[in-house]
């Protein structure tokens, strides 16, 4: 049995830029199968910096005060507007492997929520090119496939799941 205290926990932001406190429990739990985060989210704050997609695990996301946005791309059709969804204080939404989503704080009210992933590591995380979020374009420079894998090798690095070509954005 393994015991852990939150408030213990130093937060861990995705990016400097989203100042959210999110803070991750599963290694100091010591899961093998599931990763667990706590977030707190205030006003206009995100719970990760762009759109992505975990191709090898499903995630869940316990809404515990307040208030989040989510939007979600269907596998099949990343060109069109996305379908926005609120999850509402005591509120659960999934999304399984493969499906592109991003969420925020779009409300006056700070979220708390727990972000739930199985299994608990992910290998397969990719970046999608969303038209209507031109400021976070992510396709691959060769085939111009419309999504990357972030690299294992460098946070700033992808590849292509289809050439295997690589970006830099540093």
């Amino acid at each position: 049995m393994n015991r852990v205290a939150i408030d213990d926990l130093e937060p861990r932001p995705h990016d400097e830029e989203l100042h959210a406190d999110r803070r991750p429990l599963s290694e100091p739990l010591g899961t093998d199968h599931v990763a667990i985060t706590r977030y707190v989210l205030e006003s206009g704050e995100r719970f990760s910096g762009s759109v992505h997609a975990h191709f090898d695990q499903e995630e869940v996301f316990v809404v515990l005060e307040g208030e989040a946005t989510f939007e979600a791309y269907p596998n099949d059709d990343r060109d069109g507007k996305p379908t926005e969804i609120t999850v509402t204080e005591n509120e659960v939404i999934r999304f399984a492997p493969g499906e592109f989503q991003t969420g925020r704080n779009d409300g006056e009210r700070r979220v708390v929520a727990l972000a739930l992933g199985a299994p608990r590591d992910t290998e397969d995380i990719r970046i999608a090119r969303i038209p209507v979020l031109d400021d976070r374009n992510v396709s691959c420079p060769d085939c111009e496939a419309d999504h990357m894998r972030i690299s294992s090798s460098d946070e700033a690095e992808f590849e292509c799941p289809n050439c295997a070509a690589t970006l830099n954005l540093d």
